[in-house]
C-alpha cells in the first residue's frame, strides 16, 4: 500500500536514529527494547505528522519522514526532540539524532529515489543523540522557521558543520560552539565538524 500523498519535486526529509541502540537493546533485552522503540516511534511520528509530515519508511530504530515544507520539517524535529526529552524513560534517556535535508527527488511507489535521500541519511548519521542537523539547503529554504531561540538547530555544508542558532530548552549555545547540559557534560560536535 502506497503512503498517502508523498510530497513530490523539492522535498524536505527528516531522518532519525536512536543513538546507542545496540547497547540499549543488550542492556534492557528484546521485550523492554520493543516497548522503548514503540514509544520512541510514536513520539517522533506524532510530532512529524502534526506538522504535515508523511512517514514513508522505518528500519529498526530509524524513521524516514517527507515534508513539502522545510519549515515544517524543522518544527517537527524540534517538537520530537522536546517530546523525547520530556518523556519518563524507564531505562534512562533515549537520545535520538536527527538529520534534515531538502532536494529534488522522484517518487517510486511508496518510496523515494535520488541522491538527496542518501545525503539526508549521511547528515543524520553525523549527529549525536539530541542533535538536529540541518543542511544549508534546508536552512536557506526555511529562512526563519519560527523556532524559539532556546531550541538548537545545526547547519551542515559539505565537510563543515556549525551551530546555526540555539535550540531545545535543555541546551545552551556557547561561543565555543559547544552545547552543555545542566549536568555539566558537553555534547560532542557533529562528526563532520572540522575546525577552520
Amino acid at each position: 500500500m502506497a503512503s498517502p500523498h508523498l510530497p513530490e519535486g523539492t522535498v524536505t526529509f527528516l531522518f532519525t536514529d536512536i543513538e546507542g541502540s545496540t547497547r540499549l537493546v543488550a542492556e534492557v533485552g528484546d521485550t523492554a527494547y520493543g516497548a522503548i522503540l514503540d514509544t520512541e516511534r510514536r513520539l517522533v511520528v506524532d510530532a512529524a505528522v502534526a506538522e504535515g509530515g508523511v512517514p514513508f519508511g522505518s528500519e529498526g530504530d530509524a524513521h524516514f519522514v517527507a515534508f513539502g515544507s522545510a519549515v515544517a520539517a524543522i518544527r517537527a524535529a524540534v517538537a520530537a526532540q522536546r517530546a523525547l526529552a520530556g518523556h519518563a524513560w524507564a531505562a534512562g534517556p533515549v537520545r535520538v539524532r536527527m538529520g534534515i535535508h531538502s532536494g529534488e527527488v522522484q517518487v517510486a511507489g511508496d518510496d523515494y529515489l535520488g541522491l538527496e535521500v542518501h545525503r539526508v541519511a549521511r547528515i543524520a548519521a553525523a549527529g549525536h543523540g539530541g542533535q538536529v542537523l540541518v543542511s544549508d539547503v534546508t536552512r536557506a529554504l526555511a529562512g526563519d522557521p519560527g523556532v524559539p531561540s532556546r531550541c538548537a538547530i545545526w547547519a551542515s555544508t559539505g565537510s563543515r558543520t556549525w551551530p546555526a542558532r540555539s535550540v531545545c530548552s535543555r541546551w545552551r549555545h556557547r561561543a565555543s560552539r559547544r552545547c552543555s547540559r545542566p549536568c555539566g557534560r558537553s555534547t560532542p560536535r557533529p562528526t563532520t565538524c572540522r575546525r577552520s
